[in-house]
């Protein structure tokens, strides 16, 4: 059996001036080399708990271990290790595709030849080798999302946080990306994956978390998940069975 990559134990956090818990005494191990799916609705407290795994944020209390390392004492080891693709464009849309992943490159610690290799040969295999020298602004949303998980994962992680990275983007795009990541995946690198496409999640992940009101609901593998939800024929029909079907628009 693998050894646990994460372990969250007992961890919450409320925010400043909040009336609740974002995160309410979650605990979780996920071992390695899981593709692992936290799923839930619009405020479940997914961003949040991303967040504190990546250190942009601070619990309230409670414990996260990352690799067995702490980052009250390992945060700089824990930051090469992990890598982030947001769903946001984490790119400068001035610069060229090549400029922007020799520049995040660099931000890793990585230089010379064996930088611009990384970043060619990155390119040529995510289908972009001929566009390295245009400009980001230029790109469309499918071409964008593939620069920006490149930028993610240039120093080779050993475990990968992924927010929607596949969102907005053409059918091709979007099978570019899973089976690059499958590939990352099968070679060692653990992927902590949140999306709403509960058909994607469903064939990707091979492990699921459903969070709700900060707190896990369910785990298991998709396949047990729909196995052990009455009536549910798919991932999407135990989401709505488990989190209910009211709306949840927030500001």
């Amino acid at each position: 059996m693998n050894a646990p990559v994460i372990h969250i134990d007992n961890v919450s956090k409320k925010y400043k001036n909040a009336d609740f818990f974002s995160i309410d005494q979650l605990t979780l191990e996920i071992t390695q080399g899981e593709i692992y799916g936290l799923l839930g609705p619009n405020g479940a407290g997914k961003t949040t708990l991303i967040s504190m795994l990546c250190g942009l944020l601070k619990p309230t209390s409670g414990q996260l271990e990352i690799n067995g390392m702490s980052f009250k004492k390992d945060a700089k080891k824990i930051k090469q290790a992990i890598g982030v693709v947001p769903q946001e464009y984490a790119l400068y849309p001035t610069l060229t595709a090549y400029e922007n992943l020799m520049y995040f490159g660099a931000m890793y610690g990585l230089s010379g030849e064996d930088l611009k290799s990384n970043v060619t040969e990155s390119l040529a295999y995510l289908g972009l080798e001929k566009f390295a020298h245009k400009k980001i602004d230029t790109f469309s949303g499918g071409m964008k999302r593939r620069v920006n998980l490149i930028a993610g994962i240039l120093h080779q992680p050993k475990i990968l946080f992924l927010d929607e990275p596949t969102v907005g983007v053409d059918v091709q795009s979007k099978n570019v990306i899973i089976e690059h990541l499958k590939m990352l995946n099968k070679n060692g690198t653990t992927i902590i994956y949140t999306s709403h496409h509960l058909t994607e999640a469903q064939n990707f992940c091979t492990q699921v978390a459903i969070i709700d009101q900060g707190v896990i609901i369910s785990t298991g593998t998709p396949e047990v998940l729909i196995e052990n939800t009455e009536g549910a024929r798919n991932l999407e029909e135990v989401f709505i069975k488990l989190t209910g079907s009211a709306l949840r628009d927030y500001a």
